[in-house]
């Protein structure tokens, strides 16, 4: 028995030494877990240091500068949603959180290289240039945007409110760019605008980015349009590039009961499921809703009509959306520098994604970017009552918004068979 003891007690120490062996064995040849790691930190710095040695400019090189742009590119290649921030670019990232800052007023969105308009904001000086859905930014005060960062971009066209800024866009059918000369202005974007009511008994509000004050501000409109005897509400999308993921579910709350399940997300491990589930402690809103969408509906914008569209809260209507359904989480680096890094998609309560598909409309009403500008500075300028001087002032008479008509249609058409099936349960002994 001792024999048997002792021999069990010598197997466990030899174990012991052979693991410690292993692992230093590992260490060594450079095999264990960090060893990628090490070799490419170390090939980046073999070139760095080639380069601030041996490159004809070399004095005038920053080694902090090309490592910024080494991340640059390095995030980039990943998809087009992860990038580095320099302090600057970070902090024009926080004043959009906060929906003010200075510029032209337009989304952008970085699109098979190139720098994309997703949608001007509405009332902005970009709006009011002309500037449409899907034109591509080319230059900037003479300057040539490609190969330029999204923040690069955005940094050269922001700036203090009364400066100018030339920008050339191409736009698809024109073989020359698009010229414009803008005065900045200070954006204060309001998240919920043209609240009104646009028949008896139905609400109208337009959503125009998903910002920390958007979901205060719905709740304020729902309540609003409720003292006015709204029974039926359209929940305008259209040209919503997005924004913050926790505003969309705050946005989205209100519709819901508590605990209902509004959109979950899921990185790159099975424990990276998230769950947004609701805390309304109110009666929710239940009444027929449609949801106007169109290709300038993404990120946020997407996962409220996914929500909505998924649970059977409410009709869809114009055109399948942008389909952006990754989530991007912002780590701060040192010097005010950051990285923006997407580390998971985004899911409807049935576990529909719309990344890279959208969502598709029940009811499909397809609009130009011609007519999409129209309407929305009809929109933007309904102070002006009169066709005939809006067509003085811009150009143009006023054209029928046939998504808008077609979700009115919808919800009167919704309304009518209630107050039918009411009568009827009213009658039926």
């Amino acid at each position: 028995m001792l024999k048997r003891i002792l021999a069990i007690a010598l197997g466990i120490m030899l174990g012991s030494v052979l693991a410690i062996g292993v692992t230093q064995i590992l260490r060594m040849v450079r095999w264990g877990p960090a060893h990628e790691l090490d070799e490419s930190s170390a090939y980046v710095r073999e070139v760095l240091e080639l380069v601030k040695r041996d490159y004809v400019d070399g004095e005038t090189i920053e080694v902090d500068d090309m490592t910024a742009a080494a991340l640059e590119g390095l995030l980039q290649s990943l998809d087009p949603h992860s990038d580095f921030m320099r302090a600057r670019d970070y902090s024009h990232l926080r004043e959009d959180i906060d929906s003010e800052f200075g510029g032209i007023g337009v989304q952008i969105e970085m699109r098979d290289n190139q720098v994309v308009v997703i949608a001007p904001i509405a009332g902005s000086p970009g709006e009011r240039a002309g500037i449409l859905r899907g034109d591509r930014v080319l230059e900037v005060d003479g300057e040539s945007m490609r190969g330029r960062s999204m923040e690069d971009v955005v940094g050269r066209m922001r700036g203090r409110p009364g400066s100018t800024v030339d920008v050339a866009f191409g736009r698809e059918g024109y073989d020359e760019p698009i010229r414009v000369h803008i005065v900045r202005e200070q954006i204060r974007v309001e998240s919920v605008t043209n609240v009104n009511m646009i028949h008896p008994g139905i609400g109208y509000l337009r959503l125009t980015q998903f910002s920390e004050p958007t979901a205060e501000e719905l709740r304020a409109a729902l309540n609003t349009l409720s003292a006015q005897g709204m029974r039926a509400l359209v929940l305008d999308l259209r040209n919503n590039p997005g924004g913050l993921l926790t505003s969309a579910a705050a946005v989205a709350e209100p519709f819901f009961t508590r605990g209902e399940l509004m959109v979950y997300t899921q990185g790159r491990r099975t424990g990276d499921r998230e769950e947004f589930r609701s805390e309304n402690d109110d009666t929710p809103f239940e009444m027929p809703i449609a949801v106007l969408i169109n290709a300038g509906s993404a990120s946020a914008a997407e996962i409220v009509a996914g929500a909505l569209k998924d649970t059977g809260k409410a009709v869809v209507i114009g055109e399948r959306s942008f389909g952006k359904g990754s989530v991007q989480s912002i780590y701060r680096l040192r010097n005010g520098e950051a990285m923006r890094l997407t580390t998971g998609r985004y899911y409807t309560p049935s576990g529909v994604t719309v990344h890279e598909r959208g969502v598709s409309p029940h009811v499909e009403v397809v609009m130009t970017p011609e007519e999409d500008f129209k309407v929305a500075l009809q929109r933007a300028r309904d102070d002006i009552d009169r066709p005939e001087d809006f067509e003085e002032r811009f150009g143009f008479t006023p054209i029928e918004d046939r998504q808008l008509g077609a979700a009115l249609g919808a919800l009167q058409a919704k309304l009518l068979i209630d107050a039918r099936e009411r009568e009827r349960e009213t009658v039926t002994p």
